[in-house]
């Protein structure tokens, strides 16, 4: 009997199995009928064998069938497409066209069907059959823009976990979409993925590949939103096959602009171009003119990586005008206006060092031309900066209106930035602690480090500087915040977001007097095996990498002192003299080392902390200095 069931289904009780296992005990003929529409003899066998069947229990099949009901039947009807019970219209929707439409990427023949049936969806009937898969194909459609998640939850609602029971299993597999897409919306992407998963578990008992498509889409893009990149690009590749399987090319389209994204983030920009290519060519005659806009955001980011920046503002502007089509207060628009701001803010960074390099020629050579060029081009930064501040402040509306925390973490840290290089540093500090506390509240490793890194820099331009009264303890909040930073990259697959931690973390060893040169070149060497699959001479963003090459390579100068006895110049001294002194050298570095703690440096060199505070007085630190430190450091 097993070689008569067609092998996509596995095992001929599978969806018999899945029925139990979800409700075991609530299976009933009423049930059982619901799962198998219009076949009485078949939902007839599915309730002997779920009757047959305890939790944990497996039978062979001839245990299971009752033998007086043809095996053809059962078999026949197992195999049928799910599509054939659904062609009854629903609340005077035709399911099958709005899938297709959606497919086919006919969005506004298909928002259009939905608003003119608006009414009846606020009426859906939770009973009627295939109920569950419109609003799972609802879902959809309003993930792809159509009204808002308030119209999917609301409906959601009418299915309590009691109704489910009696739902048929590709009913309550759309359910379960609706649910993760309200998740994906609410950016509790762990949770979506969950829910996407467990309709993946049954792909071999259903037959119906858009769902499963979109399944395995929507898993990518919560993977990606929290950083797993290799692990998105799995379930990417696996739906894109789906789509084109199933003859849905402008849907393969949408999930090639998915894995065009991953490619960038790999480094690799000349493959995320090419599929870029082919997704636009695919869609050249749909009117999505979201995915469009996407398609736009992303040849932007790839110009804006290679230093074109003027083509990146283009293809960032057009990005707003297709998102605008669909409408003008779009989610995607704000992810726009950041991406000009930071355009716009490296243009300014850009001018700056040009005009600090102008303004050393003048000073060196004094036939140099007057400075109103150079007047000229810090109006132009201000412009620059105050253009970027407001793309930001539009940004953060929009995000807000949306309730996005990711967003709006990110226009924080941009908006840091920007008061870091005009040397605000108060507001930058405002800025990058709003970004780490939306960070927090979602437990989202990528804002995190981006947080820290923004913290990080701060406290380093404090020590360059030497703004405040102690140095050490930026040093210490830099470093803190560095390793912070390296940590919550590192639960990511995001290899240039480590890197750029690493960097830091390796600028903030080099930084003077506490400077740990080796510590420095070991994070310089981490960073540069992350972005070896790069080609750094093609990207821009990478200049803090050079600097800490050149400062980890400097050679410090040695103590003369240590020089002179390292050469046997003793000074007539005894030994017990010159053990005092070196002593003098050594032990305040091993405390500022040490987090200015004197007992871990009494532990370290085995040594009494009377002793290591009495080296420290005679080396000229105060007890004051001493005390205060360690309070500090607590």
């Amino acid at each position: 009997m097993r070689n008569l069931l067609p092998r996509r289904h596995g095992s001929p009780h599978g969806i018999y199995r899945a029925f139990v296992c979800l409700q075991p005990a609530k299976i009933s003929p009423i049930s059982l009928d619901a799962l198998f529409v219009g076949q009485p003899i078949l939902a007839a066998a599915a309730l002997q064998a779920a009757s047959s069947l305890t939790l944990g229990t497996r039978r062979a099949p001839s245990q299971l069938l009752n033998p007086d009901i043809p095996v053809r039947i059962i078999l026949d009807n197992l195999a049928r497409s799910p599509h054939t019970l659904i062609m009854s219209p629903v609340c005077g929707l035709d399911i099958p066209g709005l899938r297709d439409h959606l497919a086919f990427r006919r969005m506004e023949t298909g928002m259009q069907t939905l608003a003119a049936h608006a009414s009846e969806l606020q009426s859906l009937d939770p009973a009627q059959p295939a109920a569950g898969i419109l609003l799972g194909i609802l879902a959809q459609w309003v993930d792809a823009g159509f009204d808002g998640s308030s119209l999917v939850r609301d409906l959601l609602e009418r299915f309590p976990a009691a109704r489910r029971a009696a739902v048929p299993l590709h009913d309550y597999l759309h359910l379960r979409m609706a649910e993760g897409m309200l998740a994906m919306a609410a950016e509790d992407f762990t949770l979506a993925a969950g829910h996407f998963h467990f309709v993946q578990s049954l792909e071999r008992e259903i037959d119906d590949p858009e769902l499963f498509a979109i399944s395995n889409f929507w898993t990518a893009r919560c993977l990606r939103r929290i950083g797993r990149y290799d692990d998105a690009l799995g379930f990417a590749t696996r739906a894109r096959r789906l789509a084109c399987d199933a003859g849905y090319t402008p849907m393969a389209a949408i999930v090639q602009v998915l894995e065009s994204w991953l490619a960038f983030q790999k480094g690799k920009l000349s493959e995320a171009a090419r599929l870029l290519q082919e997704a636009e060519a695919a869609l050249a005659g749909t009117d999505d003119s979201v995915t469009r806009g996407n398609i736009q955001s992303a040849y932007g980011r790839i110009a804006r990586r290679q230093s074109r920046h003027d083509a990146a503002l283009h293809h960032f502007h057009r990005a707003i005008a297709e998102y605008q089509c669909r409408d003008p207060q779009h989610l995607h628009i704000a992810r726009s206006l950041v991406n000009i701001a930071v355009t716009e803010r490296l243009i300014a960074l850009h001018r700056q060092k040009e005009i600090d390099r102008a303004s050393a020629r003048r000073r060196a050579d004094s036939h140099e031309p007057t400075g109103d060029g150079l007047r000229a081009g810090r109006a132009e930064i201000e412009r620059l900066r105050a253009s970027a501040r407001a793309q930001l402040a539009a940004a953060l509306e929009l995000y807000t209106l949306h309730g996005q925390h990711r967003g709006i973490g990110t226009v924080h840290i941009n908006s840091g930035l920007l008061h870091l290089d005009s040397g605000d540093l108060e507001s930058a500090v405002a800025d990058a602690s709003a970004a780490f506390h939306q960070g927090e509240e979602r437990r989202d490793g990528l804002l995190l480090a981006r947080a820290r890194l923004l913290q990080c820099t701060i406290e380093n331009a404090r020590l360059e500087e030497q703004i405040g009264e102690d140095p050490a303890h930026h040093a210490r909040l830099a470093a803190d915040f560095a390793c912070d930073a390296v940590q919550y990259a590192a639960q990511t697959q995001n290899p240039r977001l480590l890197a750029r931690a690493y960097i830091w973390q390796g600028l903030t060893f080099t930084a003077q007097p506490f400077a740990d040169l080796e510590s420095a070149r070991r994070c310089c060497r981490q960073a540069m095996t992350l972005l070896q699959p790069e080609n750094l001479d093609r990207q821009s963003g990478w200049e803090d990498l050079e600097i800490l090459k050149s400062r980890s390579m400097q050679v410090r100068p040695i103590d003369p002192q240590l020089r002179a006895w390292s050469n046997g110049s003793v000074d007539n001294k005894t030994f017990r003299q010159m053990t005092e002194e070196f002593a003098r050298i050594v032990i305040p570095k091993v405390w500022e080392r040490e987090d200015h703690k004197v007992a871990r440096v009494a532990r370290k060199l085995s040594i009494s902390p009377k002793k290591v505070r009495r080296i420290l007085h005679s080396a000229g630190v105060s007890e004051s200095k001493i005390s205060h430190a360690a309070k500090n450091s607590l």
